[in-house]
């Protein structure tokens, strides 16, 4: 089977070892991996900002890199989730709606991909320690994977997996949102943070790095030991 790797940018820029964690990933399980360079950002933070227009630019490169593949796997519920809304985006554009179609129907989260693709639920990952799930808004409201990390992570023979209170509770992040309003946002992950300390976890894991990175760096100022560690790293250990 023949894999196409979507980076996002956070994790192209901020978490490479993300991308690397995700390739072996998907070989252990004898997928082929191939990296369109031509790949940018998928439009997100634009779109999100109401820049509609400017935010197309980067979409259509996004369908252009990808247009080859048979199957388009990222490390980002968020940013795949932004994939699959091209469709209603390009919607009635005659150049543009059926490659949008194409694109989204092919495209998938890592553990979405394993458990409902290649129906892979035991990744024979070797990993001990006790770990809280942070469950990201768009990964499970938008693109509603929900289950798929948790299916993986309980097979995982050493790892405790333990409940995060409120775990449905935005983290504040949500990307321009930390910047423009970065009041309640503050508010958000320190109530996030408290939850997390609660679980006594020796690691939050997550899939969207963006949210990992903000509540990282809320446990951080605060002197909390905890790891923060994006899912692929435990599944890949």
């Amino acid at each position: 089977m023949k894999v196409s790797l979507f980076i996002t940018c956070v994790c192209d820029m901020f978490s490479p070892e993300v991308g690397k964690d995700t390739v072996e990933l998907l070989e252990k399980v004898g997928c082929e991996v191939d990296f369109p360079t031509g790949q940018t950002c998928c439009g997100q933070p634009a779109y999100n900002s109401g820049y509609l227009e400017s935010s197309k630019k980067g979409m259509i490169q996004i369908m252009k890199a990808f247009k080859h593949a048979e199957y388009i796997v990222g490390p980002s519920g968020s940013c795949v989730g932004m994939i699959k809304a091209y469709p209603d985006i390009f919607k009635g554009d005659l150049k543009w709606e059926q490659l949008a179609i194409e694109t989204a129907n092919k495209a998938y989260e890592i553990t979405q991909f394993l458990v409902e693709v290649i129906q892979v639920t035991d990744i024979k990952s070797n990993f001990t320690g006790r770990v809280t799930y942070h469950p990201s808004c768009h990964m499970t409201r938008i693109l509603g994977v929900k289950d798929a990390p948790k299916i993986l992570m309980n097979q995982i023979k050493g790892l405790e997996l333990i409940e995060l209170d409120n775990q449905e509770d935005c983290c504040g992040f949500g990307g321009t949102f930390a910047v423009k309003n970065n009041l309640i946002s503050e508010e958000m992950v320190k109530e996030k943070s408290s939850h997390i300390t609660a679980t006594q976890a020796d690691y939050l894991v997550g899939g969207d790095m963006g949210c990992l990175m903000n509540i990282g760096g809320r446990m951080s100022r605060e002197g909390k030991a905890i790891q923060v560690v994006h899912i692929t790293k435990i599944l890949n250990a």
